[in-house]
């Protein structure tokens, strides 16, 4: 089969991670015998420095054209650093989710059992948690109407949400949820919010449609309490824009490192696939960023394709390179590995046609030539 990517590798680590990215696609092209055609183009502080715009137009298109977008990360700090810019990275991801139509954001979160330790939270506390997060990604505060009191002493943001951009994500969290262990979780703030009033009112009548999954609710600052204490409660979490930008980055500390969170971004024509944990402009260069949630964002791209088995492949080199601790640094501190080095191990796992590196529990890294 023959697909078109477009590659956004963005800022910071951005480039590097997703060099790795298409370095096991590639591999999962050669084994499967699919061809993926791949396009870069400039989005972010890197596309404002070279054509002043976070999202040109020609990045547009090419997005629009292709069967799937790989993004890297955006963000820079000359940017983060000034309150007065007037143009930032960020407006060019926001811009992108909104002219491609992506109305939903997907991040899977699981504790992975030799990783457990790495994570701050309680080990009993976290094993075994294994949940999705459904995140509204094109309405509410985000994209509300601003505005700035010519004095510059007030400021406001509008918060808005139809029925309409509540029920196409909802249907999507369900229907999640019924593959899985059928308990959805609404977490809004129904109590103050009018705009939460109507998630819970809609989201309870579209619960009707799927009586086989379980509804319940709970108010987002007892959600982000509940993530700590007992987060293998959830299943499927289903909630707006900015709640579920919260909610999802405290999540990653179960996992033990947010280098392992992926996520997608899909609408109804289009769907692009990233890792959540930003450009980290500090590691840019240094060989030390983890490339795994870009890898794993690679992965769902398969699925989304509709290539499960070769999905599967990718997630079971990943799965090897956290058993064997064939990782960066901020998994491995004792004996690392660079972020070209793991990618080279996912390339050679997934070329390994045989099994050969896969089947073999004894394995001993120290006499494996592809490390």
């Amino acid at each position: 089969m023959k697909f078109n990517i477009a590659v956004l590798p963005g800022d910071g680590i951005g480039p590097e991670i997703t060099q790795q990215s298409v370095k096991v696609l590639k591999a999962v092209a050669d084994r499967f015998d699919h061809e993926f055609n791949f396009e870069e183009a400039e989005v972010g502080a890197i596309a404002i420095d070279l054509l002043g715009d976070p999202l040109p137009e020609a990045t547009l298109e090419l997005c629009k054209k292709s069967d799937a977008v790989l993004f890297g990360a955006i963000g820079d700090p000359k940017y983060d650093n000034d309150p007065s810019a007037k143009v930032r990275p960020e407006q060019g991801l926001l811009k992108l989710r909104k002219e491609l139509g992506l109305f939903a954001n997907i991040r899977p979160v699981r504790a992975y059992e030799s990783l457990i330790h790495q994570s701050p939270l309680k080990a009993e506390n976290i094993e075994g948690a294994d949940m999705v997060i459904f995140r509204e990604l094109t309405g509410g505060i985000y994209f509300g109407e601003k505005s700035t009191s010519e004095d510059g002493k007030s400021a406001s943001d509008l918060c808005s949400y139809s029925v309409e951009e509540i029920e196409r994500v909802a249907h999507l969290a369900f229907k999640a949820a019924e593959e899985r262990r059928k308990k959805l979780t609404l977490v809004d703030k129904a109590n103050v919010l009018e705009t939460s009033r109507l998630w819970r009112k809609t989201v309870t009548e579209i619960g009707k449609e799927y009586p086989d999954v379980k509804l319940d609710f709970l108010f987002v600052d007892n959600a982000a309490m509940q993530m700590i204490l007992n987060p293998k409660q959830f299943d499927v979490i289903l909630t707006e824009n900015m709640f579920g930008d919260i909610i999802s980055d405290e999540a990653s500390v179960i996992g033990g490192s947010i280098g392992l969170l992926e996520s997608a971004s899909v609408g109804t024509k289009n769907a692009l696939f990233e890792p959540i944990h930003g450009s980290y402009p500090q590691a840019t260069g240094q060989g030390i960023a983890n490339p795994l949630a870009s890898v794993l964002s690679a992965a769902m791209m398969l699925d989304h394709l509709g290539l499960k088995k070769e999905a599967e492949t990718v997630r079971m080199a990943v799965d090897l390179s956290i058993k064997l601790n064939v990782c960066t640094i901020d998994i491995n501190k004792d004996n690392h590995y660079s972020t070209e080095r793991v990618g080279d191990f996912l390339e050679s796992v997934i070329s390994d046609t045989e099994g050969h590196i896969i089947n073999n529990e004894n394995l001993n890294l120290g006499q494996m030539t592809i490390i």
